[in-house]
C-alpha cells in the first residue's frame, strides 16, 4: 500500500551504503524526472578532494545538475546544520522549475538533518578542535573511546561506538561546555513543505565487499596516492580524518607500507559501509530494494508511479 503525497513537490532521497549503486540510480531518476540532483555526501562538497571521495565522474556531472558537489572549500566548517540550510535553499531554487528534486548519498546524519531539521549545537574553539584531531592522530580510536566512555557516558551508551567523527565531535561539545552533546539534542523533528520520499538500495554483502575492493583499487590506479600528497600539509583538517585518506597519511609518515595502508582502506570501508547499513536501517520510512540485478531503475519508478510521481 503506497502513501497518498499530501504536497505538490517532492524530494526523492536514494540512501544506502557506500559503493552500491546510488549515483547510477540518482542519475536514472534525474533524467526520468528531468531534475537536478543534490548529493548527501559530506566529504563530496570538498573540491580539493575528489578521487578518494568518489565524486560523480565529469561523465556523470553532465547528465544532470549536480548540488553540494566541489561547492565549498576544505577550509570551511561544513556540518549539518550547514548542510541543512544549503540544501533547504537548493530544494527552493529547483521546486521553481519542476515538482521534483533527488537526493542522493550515504551521510546518515545529512539526511536525517535535510528531513528533520537538525539542533544547534554550541561553537566549538578551533584549539579545541585541533587538539582533539591531534590526540586522535596520535593515539588512535581507543583514545576517543575512552575519553568519551569517561567524560560522557550518557552520550556513550548509544553512541556510534567505532564511528571517530561522531567520537570527535561529542568530545568537543564536551571540552567546551562541559556538557554532554544529549544535552543538545530535541529529538522533535520539524515538519517540511513537501513530500519526502526515501529509496535504499542494499545487495547481498559478499557483491558490496567485491565492490569496495575494486573501487579502493581503481582509485589507487586513478592517483589516489598523489592526491593525498599534496593534502599533507593539511590532514589536521577534520575534513580529512576520513577513510582513504588517514589510511594514506599514516604511510607517507612511514607507518606502515603501502599494501598494509591500502587494505586498510578496504577494510575501514568495509566497516563505514556496515555503520551506514545499520543507521539506514533504523528508518522505517525507507522502501528498500536489492540492487543486485538490472531492474531496481524500473522498480523504483514504478513504486513512485504508484505515488502518484510519473
Amino acid at each position: 500500500m503506497t502513501p497518498n503525497l499530501p504536497h505538490s513537490k517532492t524530494v526523492i532521497i536514494v540512501v544506502g551504503p557506500t559503493a552500491v549503486g546510488k549515483t547510477a540510480l540518482s542519475l536514472q531518476l534525474a533524467q526520468h524526472f528531468n531534475t537536478a540532483i543534490i548529493s548527501a555526501d559530506s566529504r563530496q562538497c570538498f573540491k580539493e578532494i575528489s578521487i578518494g571521495t568518489a565524486k560523480p565522474s565529469q561523465k556523470q556531472l553532465a547528465q544532470a545538475k549536480h548540488y553540494f558537489i566541489n561547492s565549498h572549500s576544505l577550509h570551511h566548517n561544513v556540518n549539518a546544520g550547514v548542510y541543512e540550510q544549503y540544501t533547504l535553499n537548493v530544494c527552493d531554487e529547483i521546486f521553481a522549475q519542476n515538482n521534483v528534486a533527488i537526493m542522493v548519498g550515504g551521510t546518515g546524519l545529512y539526511v536525517k538533518a535535510f528531513c528533520e531539521g537538525i539542533d544547534i549545537m554550541p561553537t566549538v574553539p578551533t584549539n579545541i578542535r585541533a587538539n582533539i584531531i591531534n590526540q586522535y592522530q596520535a593515539n588512535g580510536l581507543s583514545w576517543l573511546q575512552n575519553e568519551l566512555q569517561t567524560k560522557d557516558p550518557i552520550f556513550w551508551q548509544t553512541a556510534e561506538q567505532q564511528n571517530p567523527q561522531r567520537l570527535m565531535r561529542a568530545l568537543e561539545v564536551f571540552e567546551t561546555t562541559g556538557k554532554s552533546i544529549t544535552n543538545y539534542r530535541s529529538n522533535i523533528a520539524v515538519e517540511r513543505p513537501f513530500n519526502i520520499v526515501k529509496i535504499g538500495l542494499e545487495m547481498p554483502r559478499e557483491l558490496l565487499v567485491k565492490n569496495i575492493n575494486l573501487r579502493v583499487d581503481a582509485m589507487m590506479q586513478a592517483g589516489l596516492l598523489d592526491e593525498v600528497k599534496n593534502l599533507q600539509t593539511l590532514q589536521h583538517l577534520n575534513a580529512l580524518q576520513t577513510v582513504g585518506y588517514k589510511e594514506l597519511f599514516a604511510y607517507l609518515k612511514g607507518n606502515c607500507n603501502l599494501a598494509t595502508a591500502i587494505n586498510q582502506i578496504k577494510i575501514n570501508t568495509r566497516q563505514y559501509a556496515k555503520r551506514q547499513m545499520t543507521w539506514f536501517k533504523k528508518d522505517a520510512d525507507i522502501y528498500w530494494f536489492n540492487n543486485n540485478n538490472k531492474t531496481v531503475g524500473a522498480e523504483v519508478t514504478t513504486l513512485l508511479a504508484e505515488m502518484g510521481l510519473a
